[in-house]
């Protein structure tokens, strides 16, 4: 979460979780496009549990004005415009660089920058992350993307920073995988993690008209997502019934359904809901409509999108519990998929003893008329 991203800027973002990789021994490719996928694959032969995420967040995109030597920012991503005033401080990336929001220009999301200094005279060199000389250090790349001016990270029982969304989700990735390494579980994962989400899901798109991904696999996107009435921030982690756009595959919630209930009555710790998040469309709807197999888990998030109730630009939070419960369920679910249609079964199993029971009662009782 120390790297800032933002729509086809999360190669910081992307370095990191490669590092990460690298670290606890994990399998990983980056596709053509950019995605990442993390594989744990101990039992090939099952059929494959995917986990989808993203690295991107709501950011600026730096422009040239055509029209004079100026640069400006460009917003990407979905904020309401009353949260766009002029005099908020923003940072420049790569480098740091502290600036403020300036004047908007045209009818789009286009706005001026308000700096010190000319850009083009600015480098790691003069300028670091609290805009303090740091000398000796090697001319950077021109700046080519912004972010709000939020603290990165900070933790509790919360955890705040300017992306909750979705790099808790990408972490939870992680963390599920190598917590599954770590028990040598007899799985066959897939973690997706992907790029330019936030416009229109971009990297997802593109992943499904490749073949990096069996079309037998399960899919479950991982999302922080806006809390609504019906669930709550620490009240556990959300099986994410639907979006704003799409319902998500019965019998793939009622599989999250069954390990969740099952693994809520072996540890007292462990909560979850049930919601349909209509806060916004995820990635769950773009696999879904190419043709996967797609559920949906998510947590309650606050400030969504860094957008405050008082109408102010400020940092994301989410609760470590239901961080920590989300990756709980996804790792559970992973060891649960050879038993997939069992537990999907279970339902329809009890409406048939329910029917056979109800038949013959209400057969007895059919003809038994009221008289007076």
């Amino acid at each position: 979460m120390q790297h800032p991203a933002a729509p086809y800027h999360e190669h910081a973002v992307r370095d990191e979780v490669q590092k990460i990789c690298e670290e606890h021994g994990l399998r990983f490719e980056v596709d053509r496009y950019g995605n990442l996928l993390v594989r744990l694959q101990t039992a090939k032969k099952q059929r494959p549990f995917v986990m989808a995420a993203h690295m991107d967040h709501p950011g600026f995109e730096i422009v040239s004005d055509r029209r004079s030597s100026n640069h400006l920012v460009r917003f990407q991503g979905g904020v309401p415009d009353n949260y766009f005033r002029e005099g908020i401080k923003i940072r420049l990336m790569p480098g740091h660089i502290p600036a403020k929001l300036g004047k908007r220009v045209g009818k789009d999301r286009t706005f001026e920058i308000q700096l010190s200094r000319p850009l083009e005279s600015l480098s790691f060199g003069e300028v670091g992350r609290e805009g303090h000389a740091l000398p000796g250090l090697p001319t950077a790349p021109s700046p080519t993307f912004a972010v709000w001016e939020l603290e990165d990270f900070r933790a509790s029982d919360l955890i705040v920073g300017r992306a909750c969304d979705d790099l808790i989700g990408v972490t939870s990735i992680l963390a599920t995988i190598i917590e599954l390494k770590k028990a040598r579980a007899r799985v066959n994962v897939i973690g997706v993690i992907s790029r330019a989400e936030e416009i229109g899901f971009r990297g997802v798109l593109a992943l499904t008209n490749t073949k990096h991904l069996p079309r037998n696999s399960l899919v479950i996107s991982l999302e922080t997502s806006r809390e609504l009435p019906g669930v709550k921030i620490g009240d556990g982690v959300i099986l994410r019934v639907g979006d704003k756009t799409s319902v998500f595959d019965s019998d793939a919630m009622r599989f999250l359904a069954e390990v969740a209930t099952e693994l809520g009555t072996r540890r007292k710790d462990f909560n979850f809901q049930r919601g349909l998040m209509a806060g916004g469309t995820c990635e769950a709807t773009a696999f879904q409509e190419f043709g996967f197999q797609t559920g949906a888990v998510c947590i309650a998030l606050g400030n969504y999108h860094n957008c405050s109730p008082n109408g102010k630009i400020k940092a994301e939070y989410v609760s470590v519990a239901d961080a920590c419960g989300m990756v709980d369920l996804l790792a559970a679910a992973a060891k649960q998929m050879p038993n997939f249609q069992a537990l999907v079964g279970k339902l329809p199993k009890r409406l048939r003893e329910m029917r056979r029971e109800g038949e013959a009662r209400l057969l007895k009782t059919a003809a038994v008329g009221c008289s007076s």
